[in-house]
């Protein structure tokens, strides 16, 4: 009994091919911040001038995409 190997045809591919897309996002985030102060009220003024210092990153908590690019 002979037996002969044939070459298989590739199927073809039914997915469409990908492509990478960037985007610009506006990410709304909630933050940990920590300063040194004497009382609740001055650590509020201080954090409202900028002062202190990021302590944890936090949660996302919404985001909306601005654009997307080819």
């Amino acid at each position: 009994m002979a037996v002969t190997a044939l070459k298989r045809k590739p199927e073809p591919d039914l997915q469409p091919e990908r492509k990478t897309y960037h985007a610009t996002m506006l990410v709304t985030r909630a933050e940990e911040w920590c300063v040194e102060a004497e009382s609740p009220e001055e650590a509020r003024e201080l954090l409202a001038q900028g002062l202190g210092h990021r302590c944890h990153l936090g949660e996302r908590l919404q985001f909306e995409v601005e654009s997307v690019e080819n």
